[in-house]
């Protein structure tokens, strides 16, 4: 089993990728049951879109199944109404964000780390929210954006650095910083004329949600859920959505701010912007000397991404841990990175989950959460 020990990574540039894999428990992932017919794989909503993205009605019904099983779950999570299992996840995203913490206080002027994620949800914002109420803890979470009353993504502000100064100028210290980039997307983001509003009111992003005029039949959502079928099984000839509500579902999902799981990626200008904003954010963070990229739960379908990191590998200095949840997933990637030596690709005993993760690869021994935190 490999850990990725504190003392040799706390003086470097620190940035994370966290996957879906992070907050299963709370929210699924893209991964279907039905399989490919080409090698027995469970499909996920990406490949099973990329088979059919030519045929209008299914698109229409995966597309509608992936608002109302994986987006709308993520819009109307309420983190103060979580159930045993759920604050289990909670508390991984606490224990990770208090490890990244710990390291960050060990460093010199510039206290800061980069989490980038893919996923939807707010989680890593509801968990150091609570954090923060609980007065234990000083740091800065930014998410890019700027504002009181209406508060807008500039992707600028993540440069920026906040350091307390003594009443007389005697000293300053920098505060530790940790800048939460989303490329996918976020369920909390609203379109405003050029500009994209962040706000984090359950209300506003539950209501979006809900109001989306899926189209799904019980018949086709069995077949993607079955994991004794493939995708031979779908007959397109079977699924017929009548065009109005075929173009209603449309028009109401491209007003969703979200990477779409297909390699078209966004409708809207505005996101798909930011989108290649947040990579060449990624980009620079890999290209800096002495650089430390910690990958969890994430699993390279995104091909941008994948394209970049491989590129980044050309740095000598920057040293890239991918943590690989089972012994498949690491025979994949083994052949994905073939020839780098600066990746390390890390296996547990047992599923690397979130709990693995925090326990036996990247801790920094942070104390239990108090009440107010789970």
């Amino acid at each position: 089993m490999t850990i990725i020990n504190r003392s040799d990574i706390y003086d470097k540039n620190l940035s994370f990728l966290i996957g879906s894999g992070a907050s299963v428990g709370i929210l699924p992932t893209l991964e279907l049951k039905i399989k490919q017919s080409s090698n027995s794989k469970p499909h996920t909503l990406e490949t099973l879109a990329t088979l059919f993205e030519d045929d209008e009605d299914i698109m229409c019904l995966l597309f509608s199944y992936y608002v109302e099983n994986v987006i709308a779950p993520a819009a109307n999570f309420d983190v103060d109404s979580l159930k045993s299992p759920q604050r289990a996840v909670l508390i991984n995203y606490i224990k990770f964000l208090k490890s990244i913490l710990a390291i960050l206080n060990k460093k010199g002027q510039t206290k800061r780390a980069n989490i980038f994620t893919t996923n939807y949800d707010g989680l890593i914002a509801h968990c150091a929210e609570r954090m923060l109420q609980s007065g234990k803890y000083d740091f800065i979470l930014n998410d890019g954006s700027i504002g009181f009353v209406k508060r807008t993504l500039q992707t600028r502000s993540f440069n920026r650095y906040v350091k307390d100064q003594g009443t007389f100028d005697q000293h300053e210290i920098s505060v530790p910083q940790i800048n939460l980039i989303q490329p996918h997307g976020s369920v909390y983001w609203y379109k405003d004329g050029e500009n994209i509003e962040v706000s984090y009111d359950l209300n506003k992003s539950s209501n979006r949600a809900t109001n989306v005029s899926t189209w799904m039949t019980s018949d086709f959502e069995d077949i993607i859920c079955d994991e004794t079928l493939d995708d031979s099984d779908i007959d397109p000839d079977e699924f017929v959505v009548p065009d109005s509500d075929r173009k209603a579902f449309w028009d109401d999902y491209r007003e969703l701010p979200i990477v779409n799981p297909t390699k078209w990626k966004f409708h809207e200008t505005v996101f798909e912007e930011h989108y290649y904003q947040s990579l060449r954010a990624l980009s620079y963070e890999l290209e800096r000397p002495n650089s430390v990229f910690i990958i969890f739960g994430f699993s390279f379908a995104d091909e941008h991404i994948l394209s970049l990191v491989k590129r980044s590998l050309s740095n000598p200095t920057l040293k890239v841990f991918i943590c690989c949840y089972s012994d498949s997933i690491k025979s994949f990637l083994e052949f994905k990175f073939s020839g780098f030596d600066n990746v390390q690709l890390i296996r547990t005993v047992g599923a690397l989950n979130f709990d693995a993760f925090n326990n036996d690869v990247f801790s920094a021994n942070p104390p239990p959460p108090t009440s107010s935190e789970k």
